[in-house]
């Protein structure tokens, strides 16, 4: 089999506070390889997004990463320099953030920040050029460049909208904006932290066929972090759930969604709205998320499980179970 893309080993990432310290992410696991699409889901406060910026070493002061390995190509971005990262992020490794009003600059037309990554990374200029941001030459294949981007994820008449400032476009046309940033350098992997958040339906299902279509003929994985498991499910592969900073299931999309083997995903299940002859009610999940520096003893999902047991609340640590077909889940019920 081939070797992974990108592999996460007992990830570990903790933010210290006044009342102690808190694990974001907990021991987290899991291997991408090429073409390969990961969706992250779980209830906000659950690491998804901590677990990206670990991947890429953008972890806020004062958290940091407290253990285990991230290993990209086979080697660990944990021992890279400051340099080094550098030259991986946006060129390597992607990211759309999920907020596009606050990512992108508003006092620079959207042209010019696509075209900023081509310029960091020297992706137009060839080596007999030399480096010449203002040569006419370089600036004519940049616009080339910057114009083929955008018309790659959609934004139309981009000859036309390449000298538009941020507040011209739309919110879902800004989210396309964020997405050809990060695919100008043409990246082997792609991290998008809740690209449609704030969008409407109809603007979802657009960006999400977008992110297919950029994995389908660019051969981009990607790995998709969200909180709707509808989204999830379009992507049709593999599925990681997670609560309090640990992963409590993963296994393929399929799979998960039809037969979810721990509570805590059976009841995110239960809170999707579904169309039915038959009037249904939504049972949310009671209770809220723990305060991640006060979890409970055990399982963190114990006083909202419906199925817990005395033995979820006296374990230290509860593993992770390998189920039939490779499926991973982290209940005592297995």
């Amino acid at each position: 089999m081939a070797n992974p893309l990108l592999e996460l080993e007992n990830l570990t990432t903790v933010f210290p506070t006044r009342r102690g310290l808190v694990r974001a992410v907990d021991g987290m696991n899991f291997a991408l390889y090429e073409r390969e699409k990961l969706g992250i889901v779980g209830e906000s406060g659950s690491g998804k997004s901590v677990t990206l910026l670990s991947i890429l070493r953008l972890v806020p002061h004062p958290g940091r990463i407290a253990g285990g390995e991230v290993r990209f190509l086979g080697e660990s971005l944990l021992q890279k320099s400051g340099a080094g990262m550098r030259r991986i992020r946006g060129k390597e490794i992607a990211m759309i953030f999920q907020d596009p009003l606050t990512t992108l600059n508003p006092v620079f037309t959207v042209g010019e920040q696509i075209r900023e990554s081509l310029r960091i990374h020297r992706i137009v200029a060839s080596p007999g050029d030399g480096w010449q941001p203002l040569g006419r030459r370089l600036r004519r294949a940049e616009q080339e460049r910057v114009l083929a981007v955008m018309q790659d994820v959609g934004i139309p008449s981009p000859a036309d909208r390449v000298k538009a400032y941020p507040h011209q476009f739309s919110g879902g046309m800004q989210q396309r904006v964020i997405i050809a940033i990060a695919l100008s350098c043409e990246p082997r992997l792609l991290l998008a932290d809740e690209p449609t958040t704030a969008l409407d339906v109809t603007i979802q299902a657009q960006i999400m066929a977008l992110l297919n279509k950029i994995n389908k003929e660019h051969g981009t994985s990607i790995i998709l972090v969200t909180h709707n498991l509808g989204l999830v499910a379009e992507f049709r592969e593999k599925i990681i759930v997670m609560y309090a900073g640990w992963m409590m299931e993963k296994g393929s999309v399929d799979e998960v969604i039809a037969d979810p083997k721990h509570p805590y995903t059976a009841g995110l299940l239960r809170c999707l709205p579904r169309i039915s002859p038959e009037r249904r009610k939504i049972h949310p999940i009671p209770g809220l998320v723990p305060d991640l520096a006060d979890l409970p003893p055990g399982c963190p999902f114990s006083p909202r499980c419906e199925q817990v047991m005395d033995a979820c609340r006296q374990h230290p640590s509860i593993p992770l179970k390998e189920l039939d077909g490779g499926r991973l889940v982290r209940c005592l019920l297995y």
